[in-house]
């Protein structure tokens, strides 16, 4: 969508004169309103004066918001719920703030707000331009704000029965499919806060967080998968601790001292080459005692291969890990089964399995990391794979062997 750098949209919307307009769909079953408005309290003006338009004698449209219409008492999540379940569809006024509030809180308690969806086509407006839009929304075409044409647009699409809506720029909840290529929600470790140089991150693995629920449909794998992630901070740390560090110090203090004597009489009898040895002896003991220096650097490293061995399991789920630090860990969702195939035409068949377990293992992390921040180390213009409107795995494994990293 081209959208305008100088975004001036009127905070009041004029009520235009519409020739013709259509009438309103009829109020079957359990529907109370034509339209649940759903907006953030920063866009309320804007928002308030489109709703005196639209349940103007012109429009004659019912309409359900928060601010009027939700019951005292019930939390939010409850009203939300329940005003989206009595009304035919849904209006989002998409803003900035709207995304960092009232979307988080639908993510927050993403499969209710599925199951309220699944009937209830969406009506998303782009109030604002540069919206990092919801990847569940990321399918569906918007209504822009500034469009002259917006007014007869949104009032022929809520006047539309849902049942007539296939095809229209407005359509119901999708299945994971639509995301193919598209950046899930981050998950950050439970021990951000306070994490030492020395440890590792360590992620929640009771269950399958609310805000992947739509597309982890294995559980079971997910769980395992974290545990994998988990493992560094159970296996690689301790002997990176602070106090490890400083017992190996004091070991190698008394290992001198006891030693210092024999070690005279070494260096007066074979000459500079003790001194040599003992030297490297000596440094070796002093690397052992400071391994904090990279820290960072190999624990991430380790993080980065545990994640390669649960994409080997998970990339059947469709879902791929990256990990790019000790702290936080991206999902996203891809399918890998044009790739496999590439695999299995360039490599024998013995052969094609093993060779994409192993680029899984090697690659898989890095290549979640590139895809979910959409930045990539190569040129990406004249390349084409099997992903629509990004790079594919194949294509990135071929880039990396290009460099021989095989790593």
């Amino acid at each position: 969508m081209d959208v305008s750098s100088n975004w001036e949209v009127d905070l009041i919307t004029p009520l235009c004169a519409l020739d013709n307009p259509p009438s309103p769909p009829e109020l079957r079953d359990k529907d109370s309103f034509h339209v649940f408005i759903s907006y953030s309290s920063c866009d309320s003006q804007w928002t308030q004066s489109l709703i005196t338009w639209l349940e103007s004698s012109q429009c004659g449209l019912l309409t359900c918001y928060h601010e009027r219409d939700f019951v005292p008492g019930c939390s939010i999540l409850d009203n939300m719920t329940n005003c989206i379940q009595k009304s035919q569809k849904v209006l989002l006024v998409l803003s900035q703030d709207f995304v960092r509030s009232r979307w988080c809180l639908l993510e927050a308690n993403l499969s209710l707000f599925r199951d309220c969806l699944e009937c209830k086509p969406l009506v998303p407006v782009l109030l604002e331009p540069d919206i990092t839009i919801p990847i569940y929304l990321c399918h569906i075409t918007y209504l822009d704000a500034k469009d002259p044409e917006f007014h007869s647009k949104l009032l022929k699409v809520l006047c539309t029965p849902n049942n007539q809506l296939q095809g229209s720029s407005v359509v119901p909840f999708q299945p994971p499919s639509v995301y193919n290529g598209k950046a899930l929600p981050p998950l950050t470790s439970v021990n951000e806060e306070g994490l030492h140089r020395w440890e590792a991150g360590v992620f929640s693995d009771q269950g399958v967080p609310e805000q992947l629920r739509l597309v982890v449909q294995n559980e079971e794998r997910y769980i395992a998968a974290i545990r994998m992630v988990n493992s560094v901070s159970q296996t690689k740390v301790w002997v990176r601790s602070l106090g490890f560090r400083l017992l190996l110090y004091f070991l190698g203090i008394a290992f001198i001292l006891c030693l210092s004597f024999p070690i005279t009489i070494c260096i007066g009898k074979y000459g500079p080459s003790a001194a040599i040895y003992i030297s490297a002896q000596l440094a070796f003991i002093y690397r052992l005692c400071f391994l904090h220096i990279d820290n960072d650097k190999y624990l991430t490293h380790e993080m980065q291969k545990c994640t390669g061995k649960a994409n080997v399991s998970l990339s059947d789920e469709k879902i791929l890990i990256g990990c790019q630090s000790r702290t936080k860990l991206y999902f996203v969702y891809v399918s890998l089964d044009g790739c496999k195939l590439m695999f299995n035409e360039t490599y024998q068949s013995a052969l094609a399995e093993e060779m994409f377990q192993r680029a899984l293992l090697h690659f898989s992390s890095g290549y979640a990391c590139c895809l979910a921040k959409m930045h990539f180390p190569f040129d990406i213009s004249s390349s084409n794979g099997h992903l629509e409107g990004g790079v594919c795995f194949c294509q990135y494994v071929s880039q990396q062997l290009k460099n021989d990293r095989w790593s």
